[in-house]
């Protein structure tokens, strides 16, 4: 059973991302490679995790025409991560291009394919007053998760708040993953929508992020099991 918990690797080299996994006992747990050490590192960050069998999500949140999402997907199925992410604003037909990249690059199992509904970092603000959309958040996460789910997405990334709505509409197998989430005592940086790991647990989510709150603890290892733990996952 994969560890439903990816380690968020905010970090702007491999190098720093690497010690730090090795000096505290995290080289085991599933990862999340994003913009930041992605951009500046290429592909071989995932290579390189990828070769000691670490799990890796590769979160580039790809936004583009539905050729070039395609045939990027083919190029990341290469890498064998286990998960990825476009953006569900990107139009039933390039989530469904992303899909068949995904498939027809895959060497082994297909990574899941996740579409980004509304950042974490939105509110009713944003969609309202700054990008001029007539819904709620609520609706606007549950109409782009089903026209995610309907071209072929195996979930979205979504607030833990958000997870009970989307699993109600479009069934407990469609995955969702929740980042936003803090261990207790930790702030909500500049996340507007957040939730702990014991919430997003009781709310169904089947994959939770979690960056900072481990990072930059005194003990990460003690925070990751700590989470494990909390979603109560068999250590």
């Amino acid at each position: 059973m994969r560890k439903p918990i990816y380690l968020a690797l905010d970090f702007e080299d491999f190098q720093t991302a690497d010690q730090f996994l090795i000096k505290h006992q995290l080289t085991d747990v599933p990862v999340k490679v994003g913009m930041e050490l992605f951009y500046n590192e290429g592909p071989d960050v995932v290579k390189r995790l990828r070769a000691r069998n670490q799990e890796v999500f590769l979160d580039l949140k790809l936004h583009d025409i539905p050729t070039t999402v395609y045939k990027a997907m083919k190029n990341i199925a290469r890498l064998d991560v286990q998960m990825t992410n476009v953006h569900a604003l990107g139009s039933a037909e390039m989530i469904r291009r992303a899909k068949e990249g995904l498939i027809e690059g895959s060497l082994n199992t297909v990574a899941d394919l996740i579409a980004v509904t509304i950042l974490t970092s939105h509110n009713e603000h944003t969609l309202r007053e700054e990008l001029k959309l007539n819904q709620s958040v609520d609706e606007a996460v549950i109409d782009l998760s089903a026209l995610a789910k309907q071209n072929g997405a195996d979930g979205v990334v979504c607030s833990a708040l958000e997870v009970p709505k989307i699993k109600a509409a479009l069934g407990q197998a469609f995955l969702t993953v929740t980042p936003g989430i803090r261990l207790v005592n930790s702030g909500a940086d500049d996340q507007q929508r957040v939730a702990t790991p014991e919430l997003a647990k009781q709310n169904g989510a089947d994959y939770l992020v979690i960056g900072r709150s481990i990072t930059q603890s005194d003990n990460p290892r003690q925070q990751y099991l700590k989470a494990l733990e909390a979603v109560n996952y068999d250590i």
